[in-house]
């Protein structure tokens, strides 16, 4: 099956650069396979220490344990069905709206020898398993702490289906697919990955409920050195996540890379002197988050956009994560253990949005921009605004629906007190990760 994002960044690669179509490319296959081991650095390394940096003691196994037992559940059921309903073409011009179909799965029917472009089908196919991977891993940081393990990986092999994979087709799904034919603009995943898994991670941390004690005792960190690393592991990683979206070893990844490194700088710096003014300390906690803010609200524009359009990016995005992590939850209430929510979801929201507003178009480049219909910036808005309202609703009722299931298949979500109070290392794992 070819890869049909390669179709989009080709489009909007020439005539600067010369593809050769469906012919090997050593230098781009060696980029793509370099790029999907930093996005799978990115889960059980980079992502698993910054939520364990930041839960209690008592639950920093567990919560490694969610992050990784997400990434491997998750990528064996992109193997099995989730690539397929992704990049699948149906014959049903209606359903081709929402998801492929179901004839490759395992893999059927694609040979090692297929190139998706210039590089190997079976590259493309790893690459894409990882961010259907690291998607469902973000949603586990808004639930730590009280649900129980077994309910989590009913969630992660349920959700990877029914929620990633139609929402994965319907913004990169290529012709007939509902959001890609409407020009949606989603360089590396702000919809699909940042936005879905953020808005999943808040609907679980409702229905599932708040932590005990929760906000009358504070729930400290226990290690924002952890934190710290795991977000440098996310930002290395994330050049894989990027810049290995350009799908070659190309000026456009070049341009993701630079953008990616822009408008996290940017970003990191804003939160942190948000905090120096208003609490009078820059805490490390903060420049972690605002890097991670940048990053996420980059994503979706990272090779779209220009220089000063990533510092516009990187700074708004770090405002509105700040918002989200400091006021958004305060006034509403939810308990979202680690603010997937109002980073991912609301970083990965406005990312979403600013690119229809900062991509370049033909006329600041030497190669058709990818704004719809030739500058059309009010028309790219507009779908911009479809496209958030389209992948909200789906991961809204998908999400719910999952929930239930899994809860009614391991007999309820949340764990005792008990078991919350001693903590889940032990409790569910029978090991102590910290002796704190």
């Amino acid at each position: 099956m070819r890869n049909k994002l390669f179709t989009l960044v080709t489009a909007l690669s020439l005539p600067i650069l010369t593809f050769a179509e469906d012919k090997l490319d050593s230098g781009d296959t060696a980029w793509m396979m370099i790029s999907t081991a930093l996005v799978l650095l990115m889960t059980p390394a980079g992502l698993a220490l910054f939520y364990a940096g930041m839960t209690r003691s008592r639950n920093a196994l567990n919560t490694f344990t969610m992050v990784m037992g997400a990434f491997v559940l998750a990528f064996l059921v992109w193997i099995v069905a989730g690539y397929s309903i992704a990049f699948g073409t149906n014959e049903s011009e209606h359903i081709q709206n929402f998801i492929g179909n179901f004839s490759n799965m395992m893999l059927s029917g694609t040979k090692w020898t297929d190139l998706s472009g210039t590089y190997p089908t079976y590259v493309f196919i790893a690459f894409q398993g990882t961010f259907a991977a690291i998607t469902v891993a973000i949603a586990s940081g808004s639930v730590i702490g009280r649900m129980k393990f077994s309910t989590w990986m009913v969630i992660v092999a349920l959700w990877g289906l029914i929620v990633y994979a139609p929402i994965a087709h319907m913004v990169w799904g290529g012709d007939g697919a509902l959001l890609f034919d409407d020009g949606a603009l989603d360089f590396a995943g702000g919809t699909v990955v940042h936005m879905n898994g953020g808005l999943a991670g808040l609907i679980f941390a409702i229905l599932v409920g708040k932590r005990r004690g929760y906000p009358r005792i504070i729930l400290k960190p226990f290690s924002i050195i952890f934190t710290a690393v795991g977000a440098a592991l996310l930002w290395f990683g994330w050049y894989g996540f990027n810049a290995g979206s350009a799908f070659g070893a190309n000026a456009i990844a070049g341009v993701a890379l630079l953008t990616t490194t822009v408008a996290t700088s940017v970003a990191g710096l804003t939160w942190l002197i948000i905090e120096w003014i208003i609490y009078k300390k820059p805490t490390l906690l903060g420049l972690a988050s605002g890097i991670v803010s940048g990053l996420v609200a980059i994503t979706p524009a990272a090779g779209f956009v220009s220089i000063n359009g990533s510092i516009i990016i990187g700074f708004v995005g770090a405002l509105i994560g700040f918002f989200g992590v400091v006021g958004l939850k305060k006034r509403l209430g939810y308990d979202d253990s680690l603010d997937a929510f109002g980073i991912h979801f609301l970083a990965g929201l406005w990312g979403a949005l600013a690119t229809g507003v900062l991509a370049l178009s033909d006329k600041d480049l030497l190669w058709d921009g990818p704004l719809k219909e030739h500058g059309d910036r009010v028309g790219q808005f507009i779908v911009q605004i479809k496209s958030v309202i389209i992948v909200g609703g789906w991961t809204l009722i998908g999400t719910v629906l999952v929930y239930f299931i899994a809860s009614a298949l391991t007999g309820g979500a949340r764990v005792d007190e008990e078991t919350e109070e001693i903590g889940l290392d032990e409790s569910i794992h029978g090991e102590r990760g910290f002796n704190l």
